[in-house]
């Protein structure tokens, strides 16, 4: 074991053998933009006088942050995008001390962000997602993954879920993969992030640059030790240089140069204890326990949770039946629910970050999503969900029932998407919603926010001009078309909870239309109790009924609730 990692655990209280660091993956999976106007070609050059812009604007603010007008006005780009620039930060934040986590939606702007933060956050929309893995035969990849453009004619013919089923499981990054491509983008560019952390020491100029123990910390918005809320600890606890810090004194500042040379050092031996996990999973047995699951990698058992608690659970591969989970069910806070079809999900929990991906013909409910979700690549999925903040990219007639605060973002390649509000309740979900922050007086389910078709986070290249082209945004669901979904109670008072209805206001159109279908259907069952009729026309007018229900079942999609009661 390297002298770096055992520095890093020496001045922990537990006993860890190793505890290596490790990117944090929210900001990656969840904090990437597709602004161009973000993205710089040399981040360094360019965020150095953009810090210096920012801290003399927060300067003017009364808590001494940064603003949306301030980002706005620094960055040259519109209100709406440098809103939707602090509320993405607020949902990958490192510290959930930090006020503006805490903050209600209307105060984001009093609070404003952290110029470090925002800092960081402007730095890595530079990055570039893992290309999937290479194959030895290169004529047998080309059919899996092309690498020409989504636009030049080949891959339009795909949907997004074709697109995915092609792409073998095989050659689909893995958490393993993933997690080293953000350590080695991490290591490539560690030098510039500090610098953009670091202050010259007074009277040596440039070259000798400081961190201080408060400006150190930012950098757990990019990396941490273990998992916080379990075995994790701060930065400042785990490096040797603040350790042992006295907490009624100031910390003295250390060299820039000194912590660079420690990050390194760890980032290495992570590097090489993933390289050494894959390496053993590889030439282990063919049913070896793997918790760096591939991201299309279908599963029989359907459910996985990672042996450390730093990862996400998954859900993978229903396939026409329905699947519940409850909180007690899942290890962590976030969730993967992937390549789900014909099936009905329910995760009636509070969760921080969700990713549904690849599934199609499903309808999935989500608790409480209190950070942010992300839907890619599905097809006539129903996703009913309580959340922060939702993102929606490639997918094709998709029907979203949303309780949102922020304003829903939709980018990349979408057809024939549909947003209505919120329209179910199970008996916990207020409870759940109070734990994660969740506003129900806050609704922000139409306000849809269209960003751009090409995804410049994406490796692959695409045509001159294609990344001026906006995404194809939603249409919201006509109301009379709207009906409230019901989760069933399978376990009557073992999970009792104080929420009897959609705790999210209906808007008056569904509103009305719902009042509407329930005095027509109260007017049917009245006609049809005070209708005489002979017995063999009660059984013709009966079967006439089943046969318009089990239409109406097939061609609005509920066909699927009928799942539950088969069991699982």
């Amino acid at each position: 074991m390297s002298d770096a990692i055992e520095a890093s655990t020496s001045s922990s209280s537990s006993p860890r053998e190793s505890v290596f660091i490790h990117p944090r993956r929210e900001p990656f999976e969840h904090g990437l933009l597709p602004i161009p106007k973000l993205i710089f070609t040399d981040p360094n050059a360019t965020l150095a006088p953009l810090r210096d812009k920012l801290v003399a604007a927060a300067a003017d603010h009364p808590t001494r942050r940064v603003d949306s007008k301030a980002l706005s006005d620094a960055l040259q780009i519109s209100l709406d995008h440098a809103r939707l620039v602090v509320d993405t930060l607020t949902s990958v934040l490192h510290d959930d001390a930090d006020p503006l986590v805490r903050a209600k939606s209307s105060e984001i702007d009093a609070v404003g962000a952290d110029v470090y933060d925002l800092i960081l956050f402007l730095y890595i929309q530079s990055y570039k997602r893992l290309l999937p893995r290479t194959h030895k035969d290169s004529a047998a990849v080309a059919d899996v993954w092309p690498s020409t453009s989504a636009f030049d004619g080949y891959l339009s013919a795909l949907s997004p879920l074709q697109l995915v089923r092609s792409n073998s499981r095989r050659f689909m990054p893995s958490q393993a993969d993933e997690e080293a491509h953000q350590l080695s983008y991490l290591q490539k560019h560690l030098a510039n992030i500090l610098s953009l952390l670091a202050e010259p020491v007074e009277g040596e100029g440039e070259e000798s640059l400081v961190l201080t123990m408060e400006r150190f910390e930012h950098l757990g918005f990019l990396i941490q030790f273990g998992e916080k809320g379990s075995e994790g600890v701060t930065l400042s606890q785990a490096a040797p240089f603040f350790a042992n810090s006295d907490p009624d004194m100031p910390a003295v500042p250390v060299p820039a140069a000194q912590v660079h040379d420690w990050v390194l050092q760890n980032i290495a031996s992570a590097l090489e204890h993933i390289s050494e996990r894959v390496s053993a999973k590889e030439n282990g047995p063919p049913n070896a326990t793997d918790q760096d699951v591939a991201m299309a990698d279908a599963c029989a058992s359907s459910m996985k949770s990672p042996k450390s608690a730093r990862g996400p659970s998954f859900i993978e591969g229903i396939s026409k039946s329905s699947y519940v989970k409850q909180a007690p069910d899942l290890k962590g806070s976030s969730l993967k629910v992937l390549n789900c079809h014909d099936s009905v999900i329910y995760i009636l929990a509070p969760l921080r970050f969700a990713t549904i991906y690849g599934c199609s013909d499903a309808t999935i409910v989500l608790g409480a999503v209190g950070k942010a979700v992300r839907v890619e690549h599905c097809e006539r999925v129903h996703v009913i969900a309580a959340a922060k903040r939702i993102c929606i990219a490639n997918c094709r007639e998709c029907v979203f029932f949303l309780g949102v605060n922020q304003q829903p973002l939709i980018v990349g390649d979408n057809h024939k998407l549909q947003v209505a509000p919120y329209n179910t309740f199970y008996s916990q979900l207020e409870e759940h919603m109070n734990q994660v922050g969740i506003e129900p007086t806050v609704n922000k389910w139409d306000e849809l926010l269209a960003l751009g078709v090409v995804d410049p986070h994406d490796s692959l290249s695409h045509p001159a001009g294609v990344s001026d082209i906006q995404a194809e945004s939603a249409t919201r669901l006509d109301p009379d078309q709207f009906t409230n979904f019901l989760i069933p109670n399978w376990f009557g008072g073992e999970s009792a909870g104080t929420t009897k209805d959609n705790p999210f206001p209906l808007p008056d159109a569904y509103m009305a239309s719902q009042q509407r279908n329930h005095k027509n259907l109260g007017e049917i069952k009245q006609i049809l109790r005070e209708t005489p009729l002979e017995e063999n026309r009660k059984r013709e007018l009966s079967c006439a009924l089943h046969v318009f229900f089990k239409d109406w079942l097939y061609a609005s999609g509920n066909i699927r609730q009928l799942y539950c009661l088969q069991g699982d």
